[in-house]
């Protein structure tokens, strides 16, 4: 075709510039866009196509539970004082903790946010629960 006029696009003007093209990328992969389905499916899955709904404003809670600091609480510690762990969860990021789990050492925990029955657990076994925003929340799996 290198010889012809017009390498087999008809017309001199209908191969010229990005009109003719249809788009780049992407473009032109619609609901209606069948001959692209199949490729955008194995790439993206189901979740390109359609409503993707509303992103909640609140502020997701990053959790711990009583069970993790019993296995951590040497490496997580501030001070050990005869034999009481002090962990302020609040320099690490940590908002709430929750009590699942139990607990076999004395620990004074600095937090935002702590469930009843992990304030009761680390009440039981001599430790104390320092709350900076002075409120108690009940215990949810999803904070």
């Amino acid at each position: 075709m290198r010889a012809q006029t017009t390498h087999g696009w008809g017309a001199k003007k209908k191969h010229r510039g990005s009109g003719n093209r249809g788009g780049v990328g992407m473009a032109g992969t619609g609901k209606r866009a069948d001959q692209k389905k199949i490729s955008i499916l194995k790439n993206h899955g189901n979740a390109y196509f359609g409503k993707k709904g509303f992103s909640s404003l609140k502020k997701k809670l990053k959790i711990i539970n009583l069970f993790y600091l019993e296995n951590h609480a040497k490496m997580l510690s501030i001070n050990k004082e005869k034999d009481v762990f002090t962990i302020d969860l609040t320099k690490l990021g940590i908002d709430k903790i929750l009590g699942s789990g139990n607990i076999t050492k004395r620990m004074n925990l600095i937090c935002n946010f702590a469930s009843k029955n992990a304030i009761s657990k680390i009440e039981a076994k001599g430790g104390k629960v320092i709350l900076k925003n002075k409120l108690v929340t009940e215990e949810t799996s999803n904070a």
